[in-house]
């Protein structure tokens, strides 16, 4: 049997998730009290149907898909409804927050009888014709969400506790978007010197593979750098107040915040960023 599933927000990865399981079968309960009308739209075009909360609590599994500092309110929402209902359903929690605060998260759920599992994506939303995102799960209830798997998505089994999940998604958005924090300082830092064509002839000279990444990860950064700024802080609180590194992402947290603040002000930054990338793949590496 396909299971009943709900999916908490109706984002652009939640919709798009959502779509994905639509397509295979499943039936994805949402809420869209107090959502824009783009919103709900979108949550109608992915076949999402809006329900009612005890509608949403009776549902054999629940993902959780919101910015991280939305992860600990939702699910004391959800415990709150879950207490009250017969019905204990699997939640899994997709959000890109640190160790710490998805044991919380779990702690919260376990508390309304439900069962619990940490989950990460790593990948952009699905879309029609691909494979991915990865959805990597981890914790003893894992094994309760595999139907997931036959319903278009691609799963995949951390072997650890909870907190193993969460631990991938900090590491690699580390990683990844680091190297965006990184590419982004150092081309308004250039820019405003009066180096950009400098330095990208100097990439597509030395670092080829540097100028090609920045030339697509910078324009798709600006749109999404408001939502990274919690993430950023997550990966800071990840590494522990006590390390160095710790800082690092506290100031990729303040840059993308402050790219997000000037496009809301209709700076110039994110028009500096997007010259760099056009000249980048108008450049061809040595």
């Amino acid at each position: 049997m396909i299971p009943s599933i709900a999916i908490l927000a109706p984002g652009a990865m939640g919709s798009a998730v959502a779509a994905r399981l639509a397509e295979h079968g499943a039936k994805i309960l949402t809420s869209l009290d107090g959502r824009s009308d783009a919103t709900k739209a979108r949550a109608v075009a992915a076949g999402m149907i809006a329900a009612a909360p005890a509608e949403i609590a009776n549902a054999d599994i629940i993902l959780s898909i919101v910015p991280p500092g939305e992860a600990l309110a939702l699910a004391e929402q959800l415990a709150t409804l879950i207490t009250r209902s017969a019905n204990k359903p699997v939640i899994v929690d997709c959000n890109a927050v640190n160790v710490e605060t998805v044991r919380k998260v779990e702690e919260i759920v376990l508390s309304s009888g439900a069962r619990f599992v940490d989950a990460a994506i790593i990948g952009l939303p699905p879309k029609p014709g691909t494979k991915g995102p990865a959805l990597y799960l981890s914790g003893e209830d894992a094994k309760d969400v595999v139907a997931l798997r036959e319903l278009g998505l691609d799963l995949r089994i951390v072997d650890g506790p909870v907190g193993a999940a969460s631990a991938l998604k900090m590491s690699y958005a580390g990683i990844n978007k680091g190297l965006t924090g990184v590419g982004a300082a150092m081309v308004l830092a250039a820019t405003e010197a009066g180096a950009a064509d400098a330095l990208r002839d100097e990439l597509a000279l030395s670092a080829p593979a540097v100028q090609a990444r920045l030339a697509n990860s910078l324009p798709d950064m600006l749109p999404k750098a408001y939502r990274w700024v919690a993430e950023m802080r997550e990966i800071a609180g990840f590494l522990g107040d006590d390390h160095p590194a710790a800082l690092i992402y506290e100031g990729f947290a303040r840059l993308f915040e402050h790219i997000a603040a000037d496009a809301q002000g209709e700076g110039t930054e994110g028009a500096k960023l997007v010259d760099f990338a056009e000249s980048c793949k108008a450049t061809k590496p040595a």
